[in-house]
């Protein structure tokens, strides 16, 4: 049951007080309390506490610090990973409660809990030593049978078993449910001080939590309040000059009324303890990114905390902060994926344990793989569960009377808490101990969790800190690392609007060769870019809002490239929208938007218009204030003259877009990034793509980047255990693919190789390198297959048959240097040659794409198409057919919810092009994977930019593998 479903059903049977007692968690108590408040119910809160599956004890909290004695009773084992104990510590404000049949001695605040099945082993037996300690236990799980039998299930899941194999310890009983009222008094009737005892202890009991939002981030981050005020206005006052200049006065006066917003609403601590975070991370030299909401401060500008300027971009503060904004402000700090959890744990360390934690996060079943697991818990068939899960087959499965069964349970399962998990990066610094609020678990993250997720948090009062990471920020890192080795050259990638105004980034831009820069890389944005032909910073702010789906998908993204290449042809609804949207060509693209509009054709302050936008997004829950608000919306635009018609029409495209918009600091943050990227790719072109690959992650498989490093001049070759490590090494214009790359390939070699060879020099040969690598003789074959021992001249076969002998004759790996060094005999064998198609093959195999020969050289036909990719400008309209390598594919629900299909492709020369698959014409599925197409389709052109509609399509056979022949 939901917790508001325990609350009423509890209500509906007459109940006063109630007990929540989860098992090892504390995840509801916060939201129960809230809950069992508004209903006027006593909640009294605990934690059950199971070993094995089997009840240890169950404690109950007296008070609020009742509660944080169990919480850190199961933190402690949760953190230390150590089994619970048998017996319960001495609790000070809390109670425990053991199951009917404890033999040990029991404390003064330790009872015997007995439920009513039990009550006949009280029978013809002496109690009087334990009359005062036994306490009625009646757990309550479910509220009725057909939730029974859904607890079943869920359990047959969560024990991925049969629903006939869950046995009756694996589940509660039938009878854990509420009792109508007076049907425990009939039960406990022989025995009716049980309950007496039960109410006595209740009544004791007394959450002294406080009700409703209260803030319990740290206060202050000086100690003091006032050094707070001081130290924030300092630190802004001083960035200001060295971000506006001296003699700023738009500036100063900006910072100074957000000042006076963030001290009058209590956060200095919360913007001071993130400049201290950014503070530490530069001095560890780390680079990061801040983006999200804040970015619309210039206090955090001129702090460091972002690198968008508000000013410049006309962002709003009050989309940030303002006095009626109920939910925290919010920073989202991006680091390197191998540096975050570095400054994670400088927080922690800052801040203390005790009040720091990482948040948690919450998955429900929504999933429609869930019904895979149904059907495995009733046992059925694969055969039969590939086919409920197909959707291809859903008017077959809708008459089927399993099937009706199945989805009977999976709508009942739909949105119920699946599992616990880490937040993608929120941390929690507390002004109290934490525990006092949620007991903490130890994921494989490696640092204390809460228990419950953002939503939770913000209601009970906690702001977080996002802390997260992304590859992006590690592609520039790395390339500026390696440009430094590799030319000698020191990259200032900070120099932002130097690289805004650089013609030759946005000469690149607008041609849409980005890849492997942040967020300007996928097929999607790659063909917005051209049709934009984006060629400067505000435009690409824009395509970085328009990309998004729900502004896509609402048509919103045509209607701006439209007016992007017909400026004079907009028509506006009104001055003041021409006024206030010029930019963006008479379309709302950002949230700011929404809050412009509200305020300059409406009349509106800062703060309501923002309220209104959150509420048309669904954040705000206040229907009274909102709809208030909206009458506000319409009186203020009366008052200003505005038309009657005309006011219906901007409210109409207000309320319309606001809940998909994106905000224009998040945008301006990303295409900052964008540009970063960008910079690099175009000036160390080499670099980057070594960067990009030794991050991992990025949108393309990784051949595609290896393909890009060699567009970019780079002779790439296959790994060598002379010349590779780990990563991609890069040495002038040579490149050497890392051994992480290889299938197969056990880490603790590559250490080897790496270090050996750094102690005593590169191997000489094939024995010597068995000999110093300590190399068993399966990854020694992984290596010779793969190319990396070609340093000996000999080929793959005769080394094939050399290690084999080596091992044979018993020649051991031998880490130490010999004395003297013994020659081997040796012996002649036939010829033995490797062709580039076997090669191939274990490149394939081994790497998962080949270097020895490109695909197309893998193909049985010689035929590479009619055309390429430079010449689909020049045939618009004709239908043709071309040869084209799988790169990616984009599935898409139509309307009339059938699949349609997005390719990308490239062409034997190496080039990009596009093909769209229509439902009419398409195949239930038409892409096979990996591998070259024959297509045949219509060119057709989309403001510019030219794509394949398709008629045809397969994909064509490879030549046989010799080895198999």
């Amino acid at each position: 049951m939901s917790i508001e479903k325990i609350v009423s059903e509890a209500i509906g049977y007459g109940i006063t007080q109630l007990v929540l007692t989860d098992i090892n968690n504390s995840t509801g108590v916060m939201e129960f309390f809230r809950e069992c408040s508004a209903k006027n119910i006593k909640p009294i809160a605990g934690i059950e506490f199971r070993r094995n599956k089997q009840l240890l004890f169950i404690g109950i909290a007296r008070n609020k610090e009742g509660m944080k004695e169990l919480n850190d009773f199961l933190t402690y084992h949760n953190l230390e990973q150590v089994d619970l104990p048998d017996v319960a510590p001495a609790f000070l404000s809390a109670n425990v409660i053991y199951p009917f049949g404890y033999g040990g001695k029991l404390r003064i605040n330790e009872y015997l809990g007995i439920h009513f099945s039990q009550l006949h082993e009280l029978f013809n037996i002496d109690i009087s030593l334990i009359r005062a300690k036994l306490v009625a236990l009646q757990p309550v799980f479910v509220a009725d049978k057909i939730e029974y039998r859904l607890h079943e299930y869920l359990r047959g899941v969560d024990l991925n078993t049969l629903l006939t194999m869950v046995d009756p310890i694996d589940k509660c009983r039938s009878t854990d449910m509420f009792l109508k009222a007076g049907d425990m008094e009939a039960k406990f009737s022989k025995y009716s001080f049980i309950l007496d005892n039960t109410r006595s202890m209740m009544n004791d009991c007394v959450m002294d939590y406080p009700l409703g939002r209260i803030n319990l981030n740290r206060k202050t981050f000086t100690g003091s309040k006032k050094d707070d005020k001081a130290l924030l206005e300092k630190l802004a006052l001083k960035g200001t000059i060295y971000r506006y200049g001296s003699k700023n006065a738009e500036a100063l006066k900006k910072v100074k009324i957000e000042l006076k917003v963030i001290v009058d609403l209590d956060f200095c601590a919360y913007f001071l303890i993130t400049w201290d975070i950014i503070r530490y991370a530069k001095d560890q030299g780390y680079y990061h990114v801040g983006r999200g909401s804040g970015a619309n401060s210039t206090v955090a500008y001129c702090l460091g905390i972002t690198d968008v300027d508000p000013i410049e971009l006309d962002l709003y503060f009050e989309r940030f902060l303002n006095a009626e904004r109920t939910s925290p402000p919010d920073f989202d700090l991006d680091f390197s994926w191998d540096e975050r959890e570095d400054v994670q744990d400088y927080i922690f360390k800052r801040y203390g344990r005790e009040h720091t934690a990482l948040l948690g996060t919450m998955s429900t079943f929504k999933d429609r793989s869930v019904i895979r697991e149904i059907s495995k818990v009733m046992g059925l068939p694969k055969s039969e569960i590939d086919g409920f899960t197909d959707l291809s087959r859903a008017s077959i499965n809708r008459d089927n009377a399993t099937f009706k069964k199945i989805t009977a349970i999976y709508n009942l399962m739909q949105n119920m808490p699946n599992q616990r998990s880490i937040h993608a990066g929120g941390v929690l610094i507390s002004e109290e101990p934490i525990t006092y609020y949620t007991a903490l678990d130890l994921p494989p993250k490696g640092m204390p969790t809460v228990q419950w997720d953002m939503y939770e948090a913000e209601k009970i009062g906690f702001d977080k800190y996002d802390i997260l990471s992304q590859r992006g920020i590690g592609h520039i890192k790395e390339a500026v690392r390696l440009i430094e080795i590799n030319q000698q050259r020191k990259v200032d990638v900070h120099k932002v609007k130097d690289l805004i105004r650089d013609n030759n980034l946005n000469d690149r831009l607008k041609t849409g060769n980005t890849i492997g820069c942040f967020y300007i890389e996928s097929p999607a944005m790659r063909q917005l870019l051209t049709k934009l032909t984006c060629d400067n910073y505000l435009t690409l702010v824009a395509a970085s809002s328009i990309i998004r789906p729900g502004v896509a998908s609402s048509g919103m993204m045509k209607t701006y490239i439209q007016n992007a290449h017909n400026p004079s042809g907009v028509n506006y609804l009104h001055p003041i929208m021409e006024e206030k949207l010029s930019e963006t060509y008479g379309v709302m693209v950002y949230q700011e938007d929404v809050i412009k509009i509200c305020i300059h054709y409406a009349g509106m302050d800062g703060t309501d218009a923002d309220i209104l936008r959150r509420g048309m997004s669904g954040k705000y829950r206040s229907s009274a204030e909102f709809d208030r608000l909206v009458i506000k919306f319409h009186e203020g635009a009366a008052l200003l003259g505005r038309p009657e018609e005309t006011t219906k029409e901007v409210w109409r495209q207000v309320s319309s877009f606001a809940g998909y918009s994106f905000s224009k600091a998040h945008s301006a943050s990303f295409a900052v990034e964008s540009y970063q990227s960008l910079f690099l790719k175009t000036y160390y072109p080499k670099e980057f793509m070594v960067a990009v690959l030794n991050n991992y992650g990025g949108f393309y498989s990784r051949s595609l980047y290896v393909h890009e490093l060699q567009k970019a001049g780079a002779n790439v070759y296959l790994p060598c255990v002379n010349n590779s490590f780990s990563v991609v090494a890069i040495y002038g214009d040579d490149c050497y693919l890392g051994f992480i790359g290889i299938q197969g390939f056990e880490g603790k070699y590559i250490e080897i190789i790496v270090e050996e060879r750094k102690l005593n020099g590169v191997f000489l040969s094939l024995e010597d390198f068995v000999k110093r690598s300590e190399i068993s003789l399966e990854q020694c074959i992984i290596l010779i297959r793969v190319g990396a021992l070609r340093f000996t001249k000999q080929s793959k076969k005769e080394m094939l048959w050399e290690i084999h002998l080596l091992f044979g004759s018993k020649v051991r790996p031998n880490k130490h240097a010999e004395l003297f060094a013994i020659e081997h005999k040796d012996y002649s064998m036939p010829e033995l040659v490797n062709t580039n198609l076997e090669n191939a093959y274990h490149e394939l195999e081994l790497l998962g794409f080949p270097l020895s020969l490109s695909m197309f050289d893998l193909l049985k036909t010689d035929y590479r198409g009619d055309f390429t990719a430079s010449q689909l400008m020049s045939l618009v309209g004709n239908t043709i057919r071309m040869v084209g390598l799988y790169v990616t594919e984009k599935t898409v629900i139509t309307k009339n919810k059938k699949k349609m299909w997005f390719g990308t492709f490239l062409d034997p020369q190496g080039n990009f092009f596009d093909t769209t698959h229509f439902p009419n014409s398409t195949p239930t599925y038409p892409f096979r994977g990996a591998g070259c197409y024959l297509i045949e389709g219509k060119v057709v052109l989309d403001f510019d930019y030219p794509s394949i509609e398709i008629i045809r399509f397969a994909k064509l056979p490879i030549k046989q593998n010799p080895i198999l022949d």
